[in-house]
């Protein structure tokens, strides 16, 4: 959201079209949700506007921002970051017991951060 708005584009749909990359994928313990919508922002900044277009620019984008992101913390998947597979009671209980949301967010700002590094734009906070 912070990419589309920076670029002017509000809507109410944006949360609802990012609604399952959260808990690694609808929770099942896949790609972090935080980087599925950095790749979403990227490509609002850098991705082709007709099918045909070229992806390369985009494709670069994207591949820096996973190297960064997995150089930074380890992993691109959810479960390995958080430690926990959200989707089980177990894991959803070892999320709030070890505060997981805050190192959720925490991806999310470095995701963001690094797009718009890689998308040269500047977030207004």
């Amino acid at each position: 959201m912070a990419v589309a708005e920076s670029q002017g584009i509000e809507s109410d749909l944006l949360p609802m079209i990012a609604t399952g990359f959260c808990s690694g994928m609808a929770r099942t313990g896949g790609f972090c949700g935080a980087l599925s919508g950095a790749i979403m922002g990227l490509g609002l900044l850098s991705g082709r506007s007709a099918p045909h277009g070229s992806v390369e620019e985009n494709y670069e984008k994207v591949q820096k921002l996973l190297a960064e992101f997995e150089t930074q913390y380890g992993s691109t998947n959810c479960e390995e970051l958080t430690g926990c597979h959200l989707g089980t009671d177990e894991g959803q209980t070892k999320f709030r017991a070890t505060n997981q949301h805050t190192k959720c967010l925490e991806y999310a700002e470095f995701a963001t951060q690094t797009v718009t590094s890689l998308g040269e734009i500047k977030i207004h906070e």
